[in-house]
């Protein structure tokens, strides 16, 4: 086990998370309500100085999922060398988490393209807007539920030329 579960338990409580083991990757899993507090204690406590992704998966058709999304942070300790891989779940219709921008000024497009994509919203983030799509999109492309031709939302949008040199 690693150590900072050891700090994890006596900060926050022995079952404030369970784990997972897949080949060298060492995954917390935590409900969502906890997570700002897991994070914190993993950054502040534990040295996980520098996030390297936030993303999400959506679990829909998946045999045996009980949750829909499941939104996931990778991160490092750039002293150790050390990783782990945080999980949280999410249903809808409460898609809300709380941001990690305050911890990690790297989340602040990560989970702007999270947002984008699934519709995932980061309370307290301080500029959370579309930005991969434009601002007139109103799906979330990366849901399983979303067509794979679209849903006809290309004539809704201003042809962008360039200009000519």
């Amino acid at each position: 086990m690693p150590s900072y579960e050891d700090t994890l338990k006596q900060r926050l409580g022995p079952d404030v998370f369970a784990t997972q083991q897949f080949r060298d990757n060492h995954r917390l899993i935590v409900k969502s309500g906890q997570l700002h507090a897991v994070l914190e204690v993993l950054k502040h406590g534990c040295g996980f100085d520098m996030l390297i992704d936030v993303t999400a998966v959506d679990y829909l058709h998946y045999p045996d999922a009980r949750d829909r999304f499941g939104v996931i942070y990778c991160l490092l300790n750039t002293t150790s060398g050390e990783r782990t891989i945080v999980k949280t779940y999410l249903n809808e219709p409460e898609l809300t988490l709380p941001t990690a921008f305050h911890l990690w000024k790297g989340a602040d497009w990560m989970e702007r393209e999270v947002y984008d994509m699934y519709g995932i919203v980061f309370e307290g983030h301080p500029d959370l807007r579309r930005i991969l799509l434009p601002e007139e999109f109103t799906s979330f492309p990366l849901r399983k539920d979303y067509p794979a031709h679209g849903r006809g939302e290309r004539h809704n949008f201003p042809v962008i030329t360039r200009a000519e040199s």
